[in-house]
């Protein structure tokens, strides 16, 4: 199993997404790249943290490589907004790849220069993960328990229908 950890907006949709992606054994919502050691969701809303909105993908790289992660992680949110996604605007909204060794800090750079080569003005951040925090249990799996909420049918919802239309 390997891992990584995505920034990129509001944690459930990539939550919600990734879940869906095959190899993709399981996915945690969390905060990582701020200064503040256990924050909780209010700390970081409030942008002090300097924490991101991130998620956690374990998954089977016999099924899925890092740089496939990384396709659908560039497909699923826009990697041109800084510090926001539509509607969520704040640094913990951020794109960023938390890379965990020299090779996913390679492959990452990589993406994002070809990206770039393509007139895509990226602005996703790559940092070393120090430490990731895990959020509240009520943050896991969001989307699945609560369909029905105006955020999930309003933006997570159609975003997950895009991303199984290309899948």
């Amino acid at each position: 199993m390997a891992k990584a950890v995505l920034g990129g907006g509001c944690f459930w949709c990539l939550d919600a997404i990734f879940r869906k992606v095959d190899g993709v054994k399981d996915v945690i919502c969390g905060y990582a790249g701020g200064r503040r050691a256990n924050p909780n969701y209010e700390q970081v809303c409030t942008g002090v943290t300097g924490h991101a909105e991130v998620v956690m993908i374990d998954f089977d790289e016999t099924k899925i490589s890092f740089d496939k992660i990384l396709d659908v992680f560039f497909e699923v949110h826009n990697p041109t907004e800084l510090n926001r996604q539509g509607n969520d605007v704040g640094t913990q909204y951020r794109s960023i790849i938390f890379y965990l060794d020299e090779k996913q800090k390679e492959i990452a750079t990589k993406k994002i220069e070809e990206l770039k080569k393509n007139s895509i003005n990226v602005v996703t951040e790559i940092k070393k993960l120090d430490k990731f925090y895990e959020a509240e249990e009520y943050h896991q799996n969001y989307f699945a328990k609560n369909p029905y909420q105006p955020y999930c049918q309003y933006v997570i919802s159609p975003k997950v229908e895009k991303f199984l239309q290309y899948k």
